[in-house]
């Protein structure tokens, strides 16, 4: 005996579902990077500022 899967084609709500999720996590990413991003240009400038002062 064979045991098939039968996988369906998503709907569209599925896929519009999908879609949205995606755009959220990259969306997501973008922010931590962009946050993490500020965070290391305010540590170099308080590091130049000690140097510095």
């Amino acid at each position: 005996m064979k045991i098939q899967e039968v996988i369906k084609p998503p709907t569209p709500q599925q896929q519009r579902i999908k879609s949205l999720q995606l755009q959220k996590d990259n969306a997501n990413k973008a922010l931590k990077a962009e946050r993490d991003r500020q965070k290391i240009a305010k540590a170099r400038q308080t590091i130049s500022n000690i140097t510095l002062g």
